[in-house]
């Protein structure tokens, strides 16, 4: 009998490869982050047909920041539009759009559409998509810390009683489930700090396919890899 296929309930996705995508075409940067978009929407759908209940998608990182002055502002607008194209059809498919993320640097018509968008879809229990914007797993942490801390000094926290729960609800998204699946495109084989504290038990996944060539075929590929691993949190 075969094995039942086991279904990671959070995937966390670091879309690589839109640059080298767009290099091998001719084409500017831009057009393989504009490629890279569609394949999201795509993925996100396939996720809900699988019975994926969360998706973080890596889309700007605090990093990103040293990039051409012309591809931030790209991918400043573009991350913009696309909020404000896709999330009607996102709201009818049920899913559920979160921002994880600094705010400082943001543009704030950015910012405005990913609150308009976490508004519009805050009842939606489908699927949740994390859209990790000026995310950082360090930052997040740091930031978590320095927020217990006001709180220790505060008095609304005894600093002995401090556990990983306690440092946990002051993370950007306290109710995010731990990574299952941690899914890189690309074929590179790193975290890019993306999200530690929640994938310290996920199984990775490195894919030797860029971004724009994902497909809900390799996602569904992607799965059945993870299914095939053993997890034991430590255990014998």
């Amino acid at each position: 009998m075969a094995k039942k296929i086991e279904i990671p309930q959070h995937i966390a996705i670091v879309m690589d490869g839109n640059g080298r995508w767009a290099k091998e075409r001719g084409l500017p940067r831009t057009a393989g982050h504009q490629a890279g978009e569609k394949v999201l929407f795509d993925i996100v759908e396939a996720a809900i047909d699988f019975g994926v209940k969360e998706i973080s998608a890596y889309a700007f990182s605090t990093e990103n920041w040293k990039r051409s002055p012309e591809e931030v502002k790209f991918l400043m607008g573009y991350s913009r539009e696309m909020l404000r194209t896709r999330r009607d059809r996102l709201n009818e498919m049920g899913v559920k759009i979160n921002w994880l993320g600094r705010p400082q640097k943001l543009w704030k018509s950015v910012i405005s559409e990913l609150e308009e968008a976490e508004e519009l879809t805050k009842k939606n229990k489908k699927l949740t998509l994390n859209m990790c914007v000026n995310y950082g797993g360090r930052a997040e942490i740091v930031d978590a810390a320095a927020e217990l801390a006001r709180d220790v000094k505060r008095g609304k926290v005894k600093a002995d009683a401090i556990t990983e729960k306690t440092l946990e609800k002051y993370l950007y998204s306290p109710k995010m489930r731990d990574v299952d699946m941690f899914l890189r495109s690309s074929g590179e084989q790193r975290t890019s700090n993306f999200l530690p504290w929640q994938s310290s038990y996920a199984e990775f996944v490195f894919m030797d396919v860029l971004w724009p060539d994902m497909t809900p075929k390799l996602l569904w590929k992607a799965i059945e890899i993870y299914s095939e691993r053993e997890r034991r949190f430590g255990s014998a």
